[in-house]
Parts: C-alpha cells; structure tokens; sequence
C-alpha cells in the first residue's frame, strides 16, 4: 500500500500554512495507515494534536448521520423517498418536491432566509419550509444546500418522534460502537476551530450557525468525530465489515449509482459521486466546510479519513479548496497506482 501523493499534499497544506494539521487515514483492503501531521490550535497559543482528537464533521455529517438514518427508513418502508415532502411537513406549501429531490440536491429550493444566523429555530425552521422553488432547477440541476438535508432531518423526526441528532446516536453511532463520535463533545477532546479577541476560542461547539441555532434538530451538521470512527464506518461503507441494524449490504452498494431524478446529474442519494469512467463503479464521497473529507472506493476498496480544522483561526480561506482538490486529485493518483495494472 502507497499513498505518497496523498501524504505528500496533506504535508505541503501544513506546511504552506493553509491548515493548522490534520489526522488522517488512508485505507486499502484490509491495510490502514493512521497519521497526524501539524498541530491542534495556534490561537490564542499553539497546541499539539492528540489521539482520538474529535473534529467538528460540518457537513460529512450528512452523510454518516442523517443520510443512513433515511436509507433505515426507507429499508422499513417508513420513508417513502418518491412521496412529495407536503406529505410529512404540510407546512412546506410546494406539492412537487419529493425527498429524493431533497437527498440529491435537486430540489430547486431557492432565496435567501433574511437574518437567518440571528432567529430563533422555530423561526428559522419555518423560513426554510417556505423558501421559494425554482421550476427551471427542480429535478434538472444540482444545487448544492444544507436546507434539504435540515428538512429531511425534520421529516425523520416527525417519522421518530425524536430529534435527529438523537435517532443518529440511537441509531448509527451506538450500533457501529464508534468510540468518540458524539454530538456533545468534551471541549477539551475537540480541536478547535475559529479564533477571535471578540469570541474567544470556538471549541467543543458546531461552527455551522444554523448548527448552532437548530441544536438537536439539525441533520445538516453538529456531529464530532475522530479519524477511528470514521475508518469504521468506512469499512462499513466499502463493505469490508456487515452491519445490518444499520445498513444492509445491499443498501450501501446502491449507493455507489447516480440517485439523481435523470441520473445523469452525479449525485447519489446524500453522497457526491466523482467518476473516473463509464466502464469503473464511481467514487462516493463528501466534504465538510470546517476541512473535512471522507472518499470511498469500493472498487479497489480504498478509502482516505482527512479531518483538519482549516477554519482555524479564521473561517476565510481561499487557498483551501484549490488545495483540497489537489489532495483529491493525489489520493486518486495512488488508487490508481495501487491496482494491478491501473484501472478502466
């Protein structure tokens, strides 16, 4: 197993000051490689990282959490994904979109929520089922938002009767006995991630604002996690391990297929999906604003774990999603590399 490429550019972001550090993972078959390179924290002063350092997830937590809560309840019939959402939130006036639409970013859901960070959640969750929808988009264009996974997140709730972070806990994260995936941190086991005189140090604490405002009630963010859990899960995902209670073999190898209403618009169902060729099953993965990413292959059963904090110490960052896809575009590199023969 080689992934110089990959370490090499998870080096060069620490090094060029882009990221703090980072914990990571690189997985081939049954082989797994565990690093940290950097450091936790450099304001208000400079902290090494830790092992099981937990990494606030952003966005990844979609995916590992409200995503495979959804596919539960779909296996159960619970969740009918092809029923429009007026049918579990009435409240939410448009009879077209469906929860499928929703879970691939197809929804057409449009506009701009006035003084969002600053409502209180009821409010907030009432502005968001009452967003316009635009007909051009709807079913014919992805349009990347936080607001489905937050709505299908509610949807579940209602199916539950819990809070989504709670069926999350109930229902992916005890199963799958991951060791430090949580979402009520112990501060002191988070690394952190913005900094500021003003607000002092944001750690232990969702640095998404809807995250913040919606609390419990939110499926688009919140979820901590280490580069453990997250190989875990990973091996659930590439099928090297079998959980039923959470997800049947079958269910997560569906995934591996374009989900979208036309399926030709490179979404899955929650999961993105990167291509490397008609003949070759494609990749699944997802990013997370704070400077997460989780890449699946389950062709060549390879997977790369990278956490970091590059919000830290401040959230604006140009010089860091041309790095991450330098970082994707390396990890690809050695997966390729690493096959017998390269691939189709």
């Amino acid at each position: 197993m080689s992934f110089e490429r990959t370490k090499t550019e998870i080096q060069r972001l620490v090094a060029e000051k882009i990221i703090p550090g980072a914990s990571y993972a690189v997985i081939q078959g049954n082989q797994v490689e565990q690093a940290q390179v950097g450091v936790a924290e450099l304001q208000p002063e400079i902290k090494p990282l830790w092992p099981h350092a937990v990494y606030d997830l952003a966005s990844v937590t979609k995916v590992v959490g409200t995503t495979t809560v959804a596919l539960q309840l779909m296996a159960t019939g619970q969740l009918a994904i092809e029923r429009p959402v007026h049918d579990y939130l009435p409240a939410f006036e448009n009879q077209q979109v469906t929860v499928l639409n929703l879970m691939t970013h197809t929804s057409g859901i449009s506009g701009y929520i006035q003084n969002r960070n600053a409502l209180p959640a009821d409010e907030l969750l009432a502005a968001i089922q009452k967003l316009p929808i635009s007909q051009a988009n709807l079913n014919h264009r992805v349009i990347y938002t936080d607001l489905g996974l937050i709505l299908t997140g509610m949807i579940i709730e209602k199916i539950l009767d819990q809070s989504i972070q709670a069926a999350v806990t109930e229902r992916v994260l005890q199963p799958l006995g991951l060791p430090d995936a949580t979402f009520k941190p112990i501060v002191a086991q988070a690394v952190p991630t913005t900094y500021s005189s003003k607000n002092g140090l944001l750690q232990g604490v969702v640095h998404d604002p809807k995250g913040q405002i919606l609390g419990e009630h939110c499926g688009s963010a919140g979820l901590f996690a280490s580069v453990d859990d997250l190989v875990q899960f990973a091996k659930l995902m590439l099928g090297q391990v079998t959980n039923p209670a959470v997800l049947a073999p079958a269910t997560i190898e569906s995934l591996y297929h374009d989900w979208t209403p036309n399926h030709h618009l490179r979404r899955s169902f929650g999961w993105n999906l990167w291509h490397m060729g008609s003949e070759r099953t494609p990749i699944i993965f997802h990013t997370g604003y704070t400077g997460t990413l989780l890449m699946l292959d389950r062709e060549s059963q390879s997977a790369l774990v990278f956490l970091s904090n590059r919000v830290h110490p401040v959230a604006h960052n140009a010089n860091f999603l041309p790095a991450r896809r330098r970082l994707i575009a390396a990890w690809i590199a050695d997966v390729v590399n690493n096959q017998p023969g390269g691939l189709a």
